[in-house]
């Protein structure tokens, strides 16, 4: 049996949702959505610096 549009467009974007979650050590996931659908999905990546790196930076 095939599956609706509707449920294939949900699988697909919360699979992306989980790929880039899953890579992500520190960062955020976005959703954007349009009329009621998902069209875009943002990740964004931050670099933690160690404590002593921003230590010896202040001094």
């Amino acid at each position: 049996m095939s599956q609706p549009t509707a449920e294939i467009e949900t699988e697909s974007w919360i699979e992306i949702v989980r790929q880039k979650v899953a890579a992500l050590r520190f960062g955020s996931v976005q959703i954007i959505v349009h009329e009621g659908r998902v069209t875009q999905v943002e990740s964004t990546e931050k670099t933690r610096l160690p404590d002593t790196l921003v230590t010896v930076a202040k001094k």
